[in-house]
């Protein structure tokens, strides 16, 4: 069973930056690809980024992408997103997910969710 537990969620203005944090409680966080995703309100749940357990194959949504930056650290079992230049329409709750057999764009072949993290960005 893995834990995940976002952080570093908030309130910011266009054009600022966020850093979200994703523990884990996994013994073998290291086995697992994690990814991040977002829900806005009334809209589907968005791919953001996702990174194998290598720390390689890192991809990005098609909106975010020269914007936001996913990296891990193995030893700290985190996975964190830098989001820079933020956009209103970037507002959402962002959400960690892992998995040991998939590390791509579909939200629904991850096992593991956390609960969460709202980010807003003020125009």
């Amino acid at each position: 069973q893995v834990q995940l537990v976002e952080s570093g969620g908030g309130l910011v203005q266009a054009g600022g930056s966020l850093r979200l944090q994703c523990a884990a409680s996994a013994r073998s966080f290291n086995l697992y690809a994690m990814a991040w995703f977002r829900q806005a309100p009334e809209k589907a749940r968005e791919f953001v980024a996702s990174i194998n357990w290598l720390g390689g194959n890192i991809l990005y949504g098609d909106s975010v992408k020269g914007r936001f930056t996913i990296s891990r650290d193995n030893a700290e079992k985190t996975v964190y997103l830098q989001m820079s230049s933020l956009k209103p329409e970037d507002t959402a709750v962002y959400y960690c997910a892992a998995d040991q057999d998939y590390s791509g764009r579909w939200y629904k072949s991850y096992k593991y969710w956390g609960q969460g993290t709202q980010v807003t960005v003020s125009s």
